[in-house]
Formats: structure tokens, sequence, C-alpha cells
């Protein structure tokens, strides 16, 4: 069976998680767990320099930047993406994503089905 699922910004819905997110994130459920069992996909828009917290993934997380530009930062510092750009986390990696201080973004994120844990320490 094949499913063909489109990317739509007047889908996505406000990601509420105070302990997970910094300002305004909506996000759209491209590939949930529903619809299949080892792939999870979601686009995930960030506004006006919006962001998750410091966390970590039990697998690996692909982000595919659509739009805009944002950072990724890790234990090694804060990197700049854009809009083409594909970044590889690996299992239980320290980081944080989002738009970049002014400016929107929205990247899809592709994970395997898993645990993800908000560090207690944001520093």
């Amino acid at each position: 069976m094949v499913t063909i699922v489109t990317q739509d910004a007047t889908k996505r819905a406000p990601r509420v998680d105070e302990k997970m997110f910094e300002g305004t994130v909506l996000g759209q459920n491209l590939v949930a767990e529903g619809d299949a069992p080892s792939q999870r996909v979601t686009a995930i828009s960030f506004i006006d320099g919006a962001r998750n917290r410091w966390h970590r993934h039990s697998t690996e997380q692909v982000l595919i930047v659509t739009e805009g530009s944002g950072i990724i930062a890790d234990g090694s510092g804060e990197r700049s993406i854009s809009a083409g750009d594909v970044v590889l986390i690996q299992p239980n990696e320290r980081h944080w994503h989002g738009a970049a201080p002014g400016g929107s973004m929205t990247h899809l994120a592709i994970l395997l089905p898993g645990t993800m844990t908000v560090d207690d320490d944001q520093s």
C-alpha cells in the first residue's frame, strides 16, 4: 500500500508543552504511530525564535530543514542550519534545535520509535 501525505501549514497545530518548547511551535504528524510500525515523521515549525529544550532521543533523529533558518546545538556548540540542510543526530546525543532569533524555521523530524528525555538541567 502507498500513502501520500501532504505537508500543509494550515494543518499544523500548536505544540503546547512548556517542559519541551520555548515559544510558539506548531506541528503536523505526517507519519504517526498508527501509520507505520517503524517510522515517525513530523513537520515542526518554530516561529519567531522558538526552540525546543535540551533533550535526547533513544534512536537516531534526522532533521530536514524545509523552510527558513535555525540553529542546531549540541555539546560542541551551536551551528546555523537553513532550508535544504539535513542533520543527523546520534542516539542519546544531548541537543536542541529551533529558529534563529527573530526568524522562523520548519523541519521534518524523522525518528524510529523510541523514547525522548527532556533534560532537567537546561544550561
